[in-house]
């Protein structure tokens, strides 16, 4: 399972760094390839929770398989993008689909995980599987770097041998294909995907229409309202796509609110972290992949920690201490962002590296654990939406942070050196926008006035950059600091087998489980 979900974590971060040779050859525009890297979070994040929940009803190695099946397809088709005008529908198309099959893949292969530990055991197991497919994250821009160095296509074509590999595998185990005989509430389906989809899609393009742009917000509220029509219609439902009942467990609300406050700094670190490196330490993209590495000795050290602490005491305690570190390992990491020293810096990036990996395996362990009649596949879909609608929202606002200081940082250093408060608002516009959406190390060329004074004020601009991402780690702090708050509103109560997590037809319902496997 680790093997086939490691392409799914991979994928999110490999194709950034490929970006600027992918526009090249194909003659993508900048938005074009935006749309490319965008349509593979956009689908993951609107078809998590019909995953989850075809997992549980069609079995979750099945379910796995296929989602494999169209993930490593759409890969090869994405590699193998021809050349002309159709080349940029093509690219969006197919990582749509490989968002479709990642989303149809990972609630499955965590089912799985859930279903062949007992829950004595469950804390160590998912600490070592999100533990290391979320260090695998990671390995995207090293991976990309290395790869792109042959051809950017081979970044899709890699995934063909760890999915043959992961396929091999799971026929060697012998997984059962656990399946529960209901129905699919295909409406709901349609409403959750829709809703996810236009809210994700409205937060994802804030920086390029605008947030003053009415289609930003049509997008991002009316998404939510579509959301808030999927709860209504959910609760009148004989067998919905989502139990809204598994909400009346405070701890799994908690979780849940811990893991949003969390992802909101953990996934979008990769792309503010990478570009940091690029533009203020003027790293190579190799570099900027080993800066990160910082973050995940941390994170690595502190997931198998954490899980042995839901184990043993439940995941209150491992909550706290994760969220606490996390805090205070990015606050003191923003403080160092002005040194421009990686050296200075690596202590406090495997602190907040260690905060997150403290947390993220037993809050989203004690969820799964949680599961009304052991719908593992229903309540992954849950958690794994929530940690992919925060990433959305903090790459959105976060983006929108660092775009704003860096323009007026630039444009102030700009009109030091003599360029008119218009000429220094533009080219502080244009470097913002430039570093926030595409690191590049090339220096300006041309004669022209504002080119000139650009050449002459890297260092400065390097600076104003650093200062800008200040901000951007204080509010990840600021988001740790939240998910704390939300950790001490934990019961602390522990679940200590399968049928205690239904109520009182927990037990029917695990055993009804139980003899449905294939």
């Amino acid at each position: 399972m680790l093997f086939a979900v490691s392409m799914t974590f991979i994928d999110q971060t490999i194709v950034s760094i490929a970006a600027p040779d992918i526009i090249e050859e194909l003659g993508l525009t900048s938005s074009g390839m935006q749309w490319v890297i965008n349509a593979y979070l956009l689908a993951l994040a609107a078809f998590f929770a019909l995953g989850g929940r075809l997992a549980d009803l069609i079995g979750n190695r099945r379910i796995m398989l296929i989602g494999t099946l169209v993930f490593v397809i759409s890969s090869v088709l994405c590699g193998c993008v021809p050349k002309g005008d159709f080349a940029q529908t093509w690219l969006i198309i197919f990582r749509a689909t490989q968002g479709l099959g990642a989303a149809l893949m990972f609630p499955a292969a965590l089912a799985v995980v859930v279903n062949v530990f007992p829950v004595e055991k469950r804390g160590r197991a998912l600490a070592l599987f999100f533990g290391l497919s979320g260090a695998l994250t990671a390995v995207g821009p090293l991976l990309g770097g290395w790869l792109t160095g042959w051809t950017w296509r081979s970044i899709f074509w890699v995934n063909v041998p760890v999915a043959v590999i992961a396929l091999i595998l799971t026929f060697m185990a012998h997984v059962p294909n656990v399946r529960r005989p209901e129905k699919l509430d295909v409406r709901g389906a349609v409403l959750v995907a829709v809703g996810m989809g236009l809210s994700v899609l409205g937060l994802q393009q804030a920086q390029a229409w605008g947030w003053s742009s009415v289609l930003t917000w049509v997008c991002i509220i009316g998404g939510l309202a579509v959301l808030a029509v999927f709860v209504r219609y959910e609760l009148t439902v004989a067998q919905p796509l989502i139990r809204m009942q598994v909400f009346r467990d405070k701890a799994f609300t908690v979780d849940n609110l811990v893991l949003f406050f969390a992802m909101l700094a953990f996934v979008p670190l990769f792309f503010f972290a990478s570009v940091y490196a690029q533009v203020s330490l003027s790293a190579s993209p190799n570099q900027a992949a080993l800066y990160l590495l910082y973050f995940f000795v941390g994170f690595a050290i502190t997931s198998q920690w954490g899980g042995r602490i839901l184990d043993k005491k439940g995941a209150r305690p491992a909550l706290k201490i994760g969220t606490a570190l996390g805090a205070v390992g990015f606050a003191l990491w923003a403080g160092e962002l002005t040194d421009l020293s990686m050296h200075d810096q690596w202590p406090y990036v495997a602190l907040a590296g260690a905060g997150i990996g403290f947390l993220l395996a037993p809050a989203s362990t004690d969820a799964v654990n949680r599961a009304i009649g052991a719908s593992y596949g229903e309540v992954t879909g849950i958690t794994q939406t929530v940690r992919n609608f925060a990433a959305s929202v903090g790459l959105a606002v976060f983006g929108t942070i660092l775009t704003h200081i860096t323009t007026n940082r630039v444009a102030d250093t700009m009109e030091s050196r003599g360029l008119s408060p218009d000429e220094a608002r533009n080219t502080g516009r244009s470097v913002a926008e430039a570093v926030s959406g595409n690191a590049d190390g090339r220096t300006p060329t041309g004669d022209g006035p504002a080119a000139t004074r650009m050449r002459e004020a890297m260092g400065d601009i390097q600076m104003d950059f650093a200062q800008a991402n200040q901000w951007v780690f204080y509010g990840m702090a600021i988001a740790l600091g939240i998910a704390f708050l939300c950790a001490l509103r934990h019961p602390g109560s522990r679940v200590t087998s399968d049928s205690a997590t239904a109520g009182p037809t927990g037990a029917a319902a695990a055993a009804a489980r139980d003899s449905a496997p294939e």
